[in-house]
């Protein structure tokens, strides 16, 4: 048997809203199972019985677990999701999407209203592993100056050349 890699987040609350919200917004996704909090460890828990104890999805395919674990623990920017975008149509929508109620950090990362850290990019593994290192340099400068990604100020810096007009 192969183990198998769930990304397992803990909210203090919300999980069940920050599923609705992410099925909705990517493709491919659905949630799979809801459990609920019994009387149980209600002294280790402290939550509400029959209230929403964890929440399994599918994002785009790939497997997740939201719980809502109360106050113990929080979310912060040292676990982050990549999402890697190939259009600037796609950073633009998965960014307008996941800022919506968030918070939008230097280099396409962003927190979203759950708390959850992203980043949202482009194929900055190619950029930084293929190109030479004055390239390279460029593309990293460029990327500090950004908030959201734009991949063609990102290209015109990798060519050596300035960002299009209006960028």
């Amino acid at each position: 048997m192969t183990a198998k890699f769930v990304t397992h987040l803990w909210f203090e609350h919300g999980a069940l809203e920050a599923a609705e919200f992410y099925t909705r917004v990517f493709p491919n996704s659905r949630i799979t199972a809801v459990t609920h909090y019994s009387e149980v460890g209600r002294e280790i828990h402290g939550q509400e019985p029959g209230s929403v104890m964890t929440v399994s999805l599918e994002l785009d395919g790939r497997p997740f677990m939201l719980l809502n674990g109360g106050p113990g623990f929080r979310l912060n920017p040292a676990f982050s999701i990549l999402l890697e975008c190939d259009t600037q149509e796609e950073i633009d929508r998965y960014w307008e999407a996941l800022l919506e109620g968030g918070e939008g950090q230097q280099c396409g990362w962003l927190v979203d209203r759950f708390g959850v850290s992203w980043q949202v990019s482009g194929p900055m593994d190619a950029w930084l592993t293929t190109l030479d290192a004055a390239a390279r340099d460029r593309v990293l400068a460029a990327m500090f100056q950004m908030t959201k990604i734009d991949l063609a100020a990102l290209e015109a810096a990798a060519r050596g050349k300035p960002a299009p007009a209006g960028q």
